[in-house]
């Protein structure tokens, strides 16, 4: 039986952006299955709920069994070995995002040798794109349809106008 390859896909995810997806997309080109680890994040005051983030993500990537979405909480490294996974993905959109994500690998790598981390570039359409600039934008008026699928823009149209917020 051949080897599954799984890569995980961690962060907070709020919201996912459509360079996220790029990033998950292009991932499964190198790997047979991808996780993306949605982080609890109860130390960061979100926008969306947890349940909120993961159901986002998911409607994402239903055109795709290869990729499944989880919620994680404590370590990345125990949900990484749960999943059996022998990859981390991580984005990297600049010098300042590579300083601290290569710092992060390198942590990463002393507590389990045996995942590598692969840095991906977003395509050049999404090099700019954050979650925080979306929801900062967003929030103030400005249009955003360019940078998240149209599931994620209507949860966030619906905060902008006064919807649960959590």
């Amino acid at each position: 039986m051949p080897r599954v390859v799984t890569a995980v896909y961690p962060g907070t995810f709020d919201p996912i952006t459509l360079g996220h997806e790029d990033i998950v997309r292009r991932a499964l080109r190198l790997f047979d299955r991808v996780v993306i680890a949605v982080a609890a994040a109860y130390h960061k005051k979100t926008l969306f709920t947890l349940d909120e983030r993961i159901a986002l993500a998911r409607q994402s990537f239903r055109d795709t069994s290869q990729v499944t979405v989880e919620p994680f909480d404590g370590l990345v490294r125990d949900f990484v070995r749960a999943q059996g996974a022998q990859a981390m993905v991580r984005g990297v959109r600049s010098t300042t995002d590579f300083d601290y994500e290569a710092q992060l690998a390198g942590m990463n790598h002393n507590l389990m040798p045996d995942v590598e981390t692969v840095f991906l570039t977003p395509s050049p359409a999404y090099q700019f794109v954050s979650s925080t600039f979306v929801r900062e934008i967003g929030l103030l008026g400005t249009e955003v349809e360019r940078f998240v699928a149209p599931h994620v823009l209507a949860l966030l149209d619906a905060r902008k106008q006064g919807g649960r917020k959590p």
